[in-house]
């Protein structure tokens, strides 16, 4: 049985961190710290495609937590500045694929180093196997939220077999 003050402690960790990651000042301090003039709303799809490549629309809303059109009309913006380009999926025609440009990836680059200077300054204390403790178990953690169902009423469905 698990401990609940245990996983109340996690919860509360985590909605800590999802609060600070989510406080749209950190992005705009971010872009600031890397020297990139961008709109932060569009900051997440850069970095989403930056960090994974080519992306289908739908498949980048998804990830970002926001829907189809929203989306479609933000990357519209960012292949304004030529920071990213659409095309049509070479497999389903009606599927839109955004892919970074060079442009955008040179953005992402900028921010990510940033992101890191802070990240080394938040965990100077720390001692290298800390530091690839917290790593390891992190990943181990989002590997599994990720294969969690998205509701309760997906929880143990099985898709019957073709017969």
């Amino acid at each position: 049985m698990q401990n609940t003050h245990i996983l109340d402690e996690l919860a509360g960790g985590l909605l800590d961190i999802v609060n600070f990651l989510n406080a749209p000042q950190r992005d705009e301090a971010l872009l600031r710290a890397a020297g990139v003039e961008l709109d932060r709303a569009l900051f997440p799809l850069l970095a989403r495609l930056g960090m994974q490549g080519p992306l289908g629309v739908a498949e980048l809303a998804e990830q970002v937590g926001r829907d189809y059109t929203t989306v479609s009309r933000q990357l519209a913006r960012l292949d304004s500045l030529g920071l990213v380009t659409r095309s049509p999926d070479n497999e389903d025609r009606r599927r839109s694929i955004a892919e970074i440009t060079e442009e955008g990836n040179a953005r992402f680059r900028a921010v990510r180093e940033a992101r890191r200077r802070a990240l080394t300054q938040v965990l100077a204390a720390w001692t290298d196997e800390d530091r690839q403790s917290l790593t390891l178990l992190v990943r181990r953690f989002a590997d599994g939220l990720g294969q969690q169902p998205l509701a309760e009423r997906d929880k143990g469905v099985v898709e019957p077999k073709a017969l």
